[in-house]
């Protein structure tokens, strides 16, 4: 048994910073990334905020490690596997992060429980590490683009999983360089069709204001320029994930 919690927490508190509380953040009153909700359960009484904002960084490491660390069985998760299902356990709760990660080595219904246990932990030995890692980031993307929040946090949200990801892989020993340069082609890739859709969308609702209605016209429209949309946002994330990985390889 290893562990890996003082890393995988460093990385998370680098991402939630400090005290902040935000009107649209369900969550409310927030330091360090433990919302007042916590605090009070894991105290066992009611806090003010200023409980939330007075909160030592070791009683949140405590908590963190109770609370999220320890049901996702992170001794026993290959390193950056582990950071990949941390991190979404924070923010979207233990069981769907344990979710992502069974999903991601091949578990299927009634298994995929959210409770990892032995049968999770030997589906994940079976499987490579890094594409674990990835195949997460990737179901977390795919979940936080259906949110209520996404106009306002959805940036930040994916910058944060684009950097979880790099990390992830850098401690799983994957090859950065080339993850890099595979997130670079990929935004490529997605900037061009997205581009394309939209232009030929766009283009064919211009001459169907000189036809008679018709709606399959008018659907096939916005078809196309929906999925221009979602070409042109996955663009945007596969180049926060380009950039994280680059910021890997400049550290040290």
């Amino acid at each position: 048994m290893r562990s890996n919690f003082t890393a995988c927490l460093a990385e998370i508190l680098a991402h939630e910073g400090g005290y902040i509380d935000h009107p649209k953040d369900p969550g409310g009153a927030t330091n360090m990334g433990i919302t007042h909700q916590t605090l009070a359960q894991w105290r066992g009484r009611p806090v003010t905020k200023a409980d939330v904002r007075q909160m030592s960084r070791t009683e949140a490491a405590d908590i963190y490690h109770a609370r999220y660390w320890t049901p996702i069985r992170g001794n026993d998760l290959p390193a950056g596997v582990d950071l990949a299902t941390f991190d979404p356990a924070v923010n979207s709760g233990v069981g769907r992060g344990a979710r992502w990660l069974q999903r991601a080595v091949g578990m299927a219904g009634a298994d995929v429980d959210g409770m990892i246990g032995s049968k999770t932990l030997s589906a994940v030995r079976s499987r490579d590490s890094v594409s674990v890692i990835k195949a997460i980031c990737a179901t977390r993307m795919g979940f936080l683009r259906g949110l209520g929040t996404w106009t306002t946090f959805g940036r930040g949200w994916s910058r944060r999983v684009a950097s979880i990801e790099a990390r992830g892989v850098q401690m799983a020993g994957g090859n950065i360089r080339q993850e890099q340069a595979q997130a670079a082609a990929a935004a490529q890739r997605e900037e061009t069709a997205g581009a394309g859709s939209g232009a030929v969308g766009a283009g064919t609702a211009i001459t169907d204001l000189t036809m008679p209605y018709d709606l399959i016209q008018w659907l096939l429209v916005g078809l196309l320029l929906a999925a221009a949309a979602v070409l042109i946002a996955r663009s945007r994330h596969d180049r926060n994930r380009a950039a994280a990985y680059a910021a890997v390889t400049t550290e040290g």
